[in-house]
């Protein structure tokens, strides 16, 4: 059954990523034919995103719902709602493409509560982490030809066409979950806390949820603060055209598809704390090596950061899964996505404007932070040290030690 449902998640993940990250591309695209405005297209991207600082009421859905009926509605819905965008042909129809977008972003959001919240009771503990990495491995590689398949049709056929195609994937999304088996979990316990409360109840009360989505949230947090100076790098520093960022991403892309294969086997042989040190200093070292005046050195550097970034993002998911109460574990996932992916929105503009001192300071500030915090948590996480407290954690489970 474990084999099964690994095959199904890992499935799944690449169904879901490329239509979504073609849809992602093209939506953009389309906005910026249809009203020439880059600032008009930029928005579609926000509106896939601002749902995410919902995540602890979305996921609050997670737990007082049928987890899967919700996924598989949750992808129904995104099917059904594609096809509208056929309707668009102009910018009259405009406010369609945005709402698609808002619409995406809730889903985002809905899914990745109730796959995490779901995960447990489809695979045994020591699974989550191969797991969770093998569909980490399938997103990142998804993400290398999604994008081009779907400008590729976008040039070929407009845009009528990938959102149909895109329409087929959530309903072939939805047989998967139908198609998992899942162990029975004990009936969710009624929980007066408050939404938002309860949350970030459990991630506090657990030390190796608190490392690890911090950990994670820093190592984040710092890439969008570098992503200016990326481009920064690129064309200034090295005098090379910006289209060599697409090769700097494809590096860093295959860097995430081998640093998820075997990060599943470092989390259950050391702990997800661990791993998340590590690849937040692996982080740390790819912004010094984007510094050095040297294409080979940043090619370098991207793989490096495709290797640490996704080690710190499936060590904290991980850790929610592993020692999250059941009846709770759909918005302590969401509260956890809200807490690690909410600093892009802060950290982004401030890359912005941190990049008018030149390219290398704010790679080396983030650098100093991710050094500084991973430091930090591996000396508080040592063996021999008493472990705070796991105030509603699961019951015993074979955890890896140390977490």
């Amino acid at each position: 059954m474990v084999r099964r449902n690994a095959a199904l998640f890992v499935t799944i993940s690449v169904l879901s990523g490329f239509g979504g990250s073609a849809m992602a591309l093209v939506a953009g695209i389309w906005i910026l034919d249809l009203t020439g405005s880059s600032g008009l297209a930029a928005l579609a991207g926000l509106c896939v995103y601002a749902p995410t600082l919902a995540g602890p009421w979305l996921g609050a859905l997670v737990d007082r719902l049928p987890r899967r009926g919700l996924l598989i509605t949750t992808n129904l819905t995104l099917a059904a709602v594609l096809p509208t965008l056929l309707a668009v042909h102009g910018p009259a129809q405009l406010w369609l493409l945005f709402t698609v977008c808002a619409v995406y972003g809730v889903a985002y959001v809905v899914v990745d509560a109730g796959e995490s919240a779901i995960l447990p009771a489809a695979l045994s503990p020591a699974e989550l982490g191969h797991v969770n990495g093998w569909r980490s491995s399938a997103q990142e590689g998804v993400k290398l030809v999604a994008p081009l398949a779907g400008a590729g049709l976008y040039a070929w056929q407009g845009g009528h066409l990938v959102a149909l195609l895109a329409a087929v994937l959530p309903l072939l999304v939805a047989v998967g979950y139908a198609a998992l088996r899942l162990t029975p979990t004990p009936s969710a316990s009624a929980r007066r806390r408050g939404v938002v409360r309860a949350g970030l109840a459990v991630l506090t009360g657990s030390a190796s949820i608190r490392r690890t989505v911090g950990l994670a949230a820093t190592a984040i947090g710092m890439q969008a603060l570098t992503t200016a100076a990326g481009y920064e790098i690129v064309t200034v520093e090295l005098g090379l055209p910006a289209t060599f960022l697409g090769v700097l991403l494809s590096a860093q892309g295959a860097g995430s598809v081998a640093g998820g294969l075997v990060v599943g086997r470092l989390i259950t042989r050391f702990s997800p704390t661990t791993v998340a040190v590590v690849g937040t200093a692996l982080f740390a070292a790819s912004c010094l090596g984007r510094c050095v005046p040297w294409w080979p050195a940043v090619l370098a550097a991207s793989v490096v950061a495709g290797v640490g970034l996704p080690w710190t993002l499936v060590a904290a998911v991980t850790a929610v899964q592993m020692h999250s109460p059941d009846d709770l574990l759909g918005r302590a996932s969401a509260t956890a996505n809200t807490i690690m992916f909410g600093p892009i929105a802060l950290a982004t503009p401030l890359g912005a404007a941190a990049v008018l001192l030149g390219a290398r300071p704010p790679l080396v500030l983030a650098a100093v932070v991710c050094l500084t915090a991973a430091v930090a948590v591996g000396r508080r996480s040592r063996p021999g040290r008493p472990r705070s407290g796991r105030a509603g954690t699961r019951s015993p489970q074979p955890a890896p030690t140390g977490a």
